[in-house]
């Protein structure tokens, strides 16, 4: 458990076959604004990274969006968040959560989702911070991720510590409780 007070979620500009996770987004964005916590994330409208916004908006929380400047209308920008930032790349976008986040969750998404987790999880493993990573492994979606960090480590490519780095929750409400 840790006290976060941003918790920045990488999750899909798409909502994906299974509705279940809209439904545990929509829950995820609901329960960090009942519990005081900022929402760092994508900063578009669309897909799960829409319905954990709008949730999170809806019940009061603080919501903050950072989006490259090319994706504003691929991702429909979303204006209705407390603050939205663009940035000029990925690589500032990604440097521009970092900076504003406690704590990472990687939610259900697409490779834009696993990207931005695998390379907060290297910065981790290089020392370059401390923050905790949490894999929402709803419906099966955080298998994919916790594979290759398997595989990883049974080739021989990554040191077995890294399994430590990484917390593995079941449902939003156990994310929530982790929190705190």
């Amino acid at each position: 458990m840790t006290t976060a007070r941003s918790v920045a979620v990488f999750c899909g500009a798409s909502l994906g076959r299974d509705p279940a996770w809209a439904e545990a987004a929509r829950a995820l964005g609901t329960g960090l604004a009942a519990r005081g916590h900022t929402l760092v994330y994508g900063g578009g409208k669309v897909g799960l990274m829409g319905e954990v916004a709008n949730a999170a908006a809806a019940a009061g929380g603080r919501v903050v969006g950072v989006i490259p400047e090319f994706l504003r209308r691929a991702e429909h920008a979303h204006t209705g968040i407390a603050v939205l930032e663009v940035t000029q790349s990925m690589h500032t976008r990604k440097q521009r959560m970092f900076d504003l986040a406690d704590v990472f969750v990687s939610f259900a998404g697409g490779l834009g989702t696993l990207d931005e987790t695998f390379e907060i999880l290297t910065w981790r493993q290089l020392g370059m911070h401390e923050k905790p990573i949490v894999v929402c492994d709803i419906a099966g979606s955080g298998q994919a991720l916790m594979g290759a960090i398997e595989a990883a480590i049974e080739m021989g490519f990554a040191k077995a510590e890294l399994r430590e780095m990484v917390t593995i929750v079941r449902s939003v409400s156990d994310l929530l409780d982790w929190l705190g």
